[in-house]
């Protein structure tokens, strides 16, 4: 389906994904800012279609689920019902089973939303498990492009 729809999950430019985001009403509060939780869900879209892009799939790792450990946010400027944004992640580090993500959300480049980001993959029993060797060779290529460093070792 993703075919029929180029660009529906957004890019890769520069070391990171960026997808772009509409503001609807239902984004919005009563006076048509955006409300502090729609960041997070705007960051989670961000996240998905970048895994999607990199042929990451949820649904191939049986019994595997990527959950946030970590969030750490910071709301720098407010977005209006009707602005296009854009959310751009870039992953810093891989450990074990953790993924050190940044995420930030802009209007026209300015900064309105940044987050740090930890999320760890997990077995059906909410254990740990390390990064499949298959889906840590995907993410190695996007950091090289920024000229970021991931870290194999200090698995957890």
């Amino acid at each position: 389906m993703a075919e029929a729809w180029p660009g529906v999950s957004g890019c890769f430019r520069d070391g990171a994904h960026l997808l772009p985001v509409r503001v609807y009403f239902e984004d919005t509060d009563a006076g048509g800012v955006v409300y502090h939780a729609r960041y997070v869900a705007f960051c989670e879209r961000g996240r998905s279609d970048c895994l999607r892009l990199l042929g990451i799939s949820q649904s191939q790792f049986e019994n595997l689920n990527f959950v946030v450990r970590r969030m750490v946010c910071d709301f720098l400027r407010p977005a209006r019902l009707d602005d296009l944004l854009e959310v751009r992640t870039r992953f810093i580090g891989m450990t074990g089973a953790r993924i050190e993500i940044a995420q930030d959300v802009t209007r026209d480049g300015a900064l309105l939303f940044r987050a740090a980001v930890t999320v760890a993959l997990v077995d059906g029993q909410g254990r740990p498990k390390r990064l499949p060797e298959e889906m840590t060779a995907r993410f190695f290529p996007l950091a090289g492009a920024s000229g970021g460093h991931m870290e194999r070792d200090g698995f957890d």
